[in-house]
């Protein structure tokens, strides 16, 4: 019976095949494929919806039902039958479709004469194109050899739509990868840039999804099975004496490379008509439709190996592999799913911006996007199915935005919009050397955050009075390996140089939470932004602290030297770092090691607890850094990752500025020096309002102090403090409008 059934999928596919090679326009062999599909299939109806866009289904092409409904027909995801299909991925057969769950009646299509139906998802790589559906006036439910053979042929019109086959004159289906199309995302840096997309990891085309011949498909997937184990085996001798957890990754690679289950459904899918090529897609398709259903972060992990060895086999089948010998266009904008703080830096500032796929505001690569400012928007869905190399592309990272091939109205919009930072630019570059002096004489002193030796030529090019944050585990991130004391020593040398004498902050390791480092051991934790990370790791690993202790203190070199240890919760905390702090001086003198003419040691108040803690902890601590970012997700209970809560929350809300207010004053009576440290402190109105509740240091992006500059020197801070408290007995909530009142007024 099997036999049988895959000689007819063959025959149908064979017949496909010569459809395609004719010279019809697309809606001709749209046509044509419900002809053969119904008629090989013993069915009075074949239909094919394809989406219109995200949202919409369009039939649009039938055998059996009206003609006229033609391109008229359209529907939402999850409408009727065929929207349950395209919305859960998922086949439907039903021998009463009028009765199943969900049925919808579209009275043009004629459709009511027709009992059975078999709804299956036209799919690419995990990525919904349409359904494929069979109906007849019989009622029976299709055989699982009809369900099969009908999932084969919905693969190749998946491949045949990816490859424009239906486009055409005469076709009301309009041509993939042409059309203008917006992506939102999530802001990860701001910015805006104009460019042409480079793929990072181009994708792989199957120009071919039908077999010509199956017994040589059969030998192609061996050879290139063989090829792939081969190429897994030495990936493993050679980390075998090194990284434990690539080497477990690797074996997971050899587990699935050498699965029976695995090839004998790849060799299946080639003796109903596919190619090898088509084949493996297939299995892909299935694994990434798994992978987006399984809540189990083990499970998900395993099937992300088997795509991305599914994507290697791929290559070695076409011949495509990530070096296709195209040149990186002019203005570059990168485009992946993910991509990593190493690879990004290797890019360097050639990039004009970058769009992920996936990503958080907190990863690796948002890091470097900031210390490099390059606009990033993360979690761009779609975008590397919808973009090619070389499109035009327009990247807003202040809203999150990505205009993919955009029309000629939003390109000089979104060109008017960068024209007018440019200026406002010009503006900033006349203030530079000028003090911020708010208009009843309060002096803030702004600071640039910074990560990289990239980030240094900002410190004068920006007005920046010093650095008020530097990363340093970026230099861990960026690694296979942990660096050599001496690397780090001669880094912060580097610069300690450039800032010219300028003070700069040092933050101890921030690593755990979003910034796991390659060749640490990852903690499974359901929370991980609340869990091991920070000084906590450093508590409890005080080698690695002590390590980068000792060259930070041999970098100053007989100067001074500023230390701030990230993520305190508790005095306690604070106290035993400082005195991991002594012991290393001490062991540095010993040494006969130059010590620094003066060392602060500081704290970062991200939690709210901090704020509580006891006066004596105020007194004790050099200065605060508010860690804004954190101390906002913490204390409205609110992801930063989440988008759902993320925005619910307002930086100028009167709880959150009432906190802010009582750490001044805390510090105010200990004498403790504190700054804010955060994106909010780059917002200009944000800023201007944190100055009002007291906070005298500011540090940013570079970027940002030009703007945030501007603003202070036309305000009054007493006025803006005012406006502030009278928001707050009238009980308002935020104090935005107001403060925007007040600022329009000005």
């Amino acid at each position: 019976m099997v036999e049988n059934t895959e000689s007819e999928s063959r025959k149908l596919l064979g017949r496909l095949r010569e459809a395609m090679a004719g010279d019809d326009a697309g809606q001709a062999r749209l046509d044509k494929i419900t002809q053969l599909i119904a008629d090989s299939m013993g069915t009075e109806v074949c239909s094919i919806y394809l989406f219109r866009d995200e949202e919409t289904l369009e039939l649009c092409a039938t055998e059996g039902l009206n003609r006229e409904s033609v391109h008229q027909t359209r529907m939402r995801v999850g409408e009727g039958l065929v929207g349950r299909v395209a919305r859960t991925g998922k086949v439907i057969n039903t021998p009463d479709a009028p009765s199943a769950r969900g049925f919808r009646y579209m009275p043009e299509t004629g459709e009511e004469r027709f009992s059975s139906f078999l709804g299956i998802p036209v799919q690419r790589l995990g990525e919904m194109m349409g359904v494929l559906v069979v109906q007849s006036k019989e009622s029976r439910e299709y055989s699982a050899d009809a369900v099969y053979a009908l999932e084969v042929v919905a693969m190749v019109i998946a491949e045949m739509t990816e490859l424009g086959a239906f486009v055409g004159e005469g076709s009301a289906m309009s041509p993939l990868h042409q059309q203008s199309v917006l992506l939102k995302g999530i802001t990860a840096q701001e910015g805006a840039a104009e460019g042409n997309i480079w793929l990072h990891e181009p994708r792989v085309v199957v120009t071919n999804p039908i077999a010509d011949d199956p017994h040589r498909e059969l030998e192609r997937l061996q050879e290139a099975v063989d090829e792939l184990r081969v190429g897994v085996d030495k990936m493993l001798q050679v980390s075998s004496s090194g990284d434990k957890e690539q080497a477990q990754v690797l074996e997971t690679y050899r587990m699935f490379a050498n699965s029976k289950g695995w090839m004998r459904r790849m060799e299946e899918d080639i003796a109903r008509g596919l190619s090898a090529e088509a084949a493996v897609e297939k299995e892909q398709s299935l694994a990434r439709g798994r992978m987006a259903q399984v809540q189990d972060a083990y499970l998900r992990e395993r099937l992300s190996d088997l795509d991305d060895l599914s994507n290697r086999l791929l290559r070695i089948l076409t011949g495509q592999g990530k070096d296709t010998g195209a040149e990186l266009p002019e203005n570059p904008i990168l485009v992946a799913r993910n991509i990593g703080p190493a690879e990004l830096l290797e890019y360097g500032r050639k990039l004009k911006g970058i769009v992920l796929e996936e990503g958080s505001v907190g990863s690796h690569a948002a890091i470097v996007a900031r210390a490099l400012a390059i606009p990033l928007v993360v979690r761009a869905a779609r975008i590397t199915t919808e973009g090619l190399n070389g499109d035009h592309v327009l990247v807003d990272g202040d809203n999150g935005v990505v205009h993919l091939r955009p029309d000629d109205p939003v390109v000089s919009a979104f060109r008017d919009k960068i024209a007018m930072q440019a200026q406002a630019q010009e503006r900033y570059t006349s203030i530079r050397e000028k003090p911020a002096i708010t208009t009843d004489r309060q002096r803030i002193n702004l600071l640039m955050n910074a990560g990289l030796m990239a980030d240094l030529p900002s410190l004068n090019n920006s007005g920046a009075e010093g650095v008020g944050l530097f990363r340093t585990e970026l230099q861990f991130l960026v690694r296979n390996q942990m660096p050599k004391r001496s690397e780090l020593v001669s880094l912060y040398q580097r610069v300690l140089e450039a800032a010219g004498g300028k003070r700069v902050i040092f933050r101890t390791l921030d690593i755990g939470s979003d910034k796991v480092l390659p060749y640490m051991k990852p903690t499974d934790e359901p929370n991980p932004a609340l869990g091991w990370r920070a000084i906590r790791v450093g508590l409890d690993k005080p080698g690695v602290m002590r390590m980068q202790l000792q060259a930070l203190i041999r970098a100053a070199n007989g100067g001074p030297l500023t230390v701030m240890f990230p993520f305190v919760a508790q005095f306690e905390e604070y106290r035993l770092a400082r005195e991991e702090v002594a012991k290393t001086i001490e062991r540095e003198r010993r040494l006969g090691h130059v010590l620094p003419s003066s060392l602060e040691i500081g704290a970062m108040l991200e939690t709210p607890s901090l704020g509580f803690a006891p006066l004596k902890f105020f007194e004790e601590v050099d200065f605060l850094s508010i860690g804004g970012n954190d101390l906002k997700q913490f204390f409205f209970a609110a992801d930063r990752e989440n988008e759902r809560v993320r925005k619910r929350y307002d930086t100028l809300n009167v709880s959150f500025l009432s906190f802010i207010e009582r750490i001044v004053e805390r510090c105010d009576i200990s004498g403790t020096p504190l700054s804010f440290c955060g994106e909010d402190a780059g917002r200009p109105i944000e800023a201007v309002c944190l100055a009002a509740m007291g906070i005298r240091t500011l540090s940013m992006r570079p970027a940002s102090i030009g703007p945030v500059k501007s603003l202070l020197m036309r305000v009054d801070l007493g006025e803006l403090r005012k406006i502030i408290s009278d928001a707050r007995h009238r009980g308002d909530q935020t104090v935005r409008p107001a403060v925007m009142q007040y600022l329009r007024e000005l």
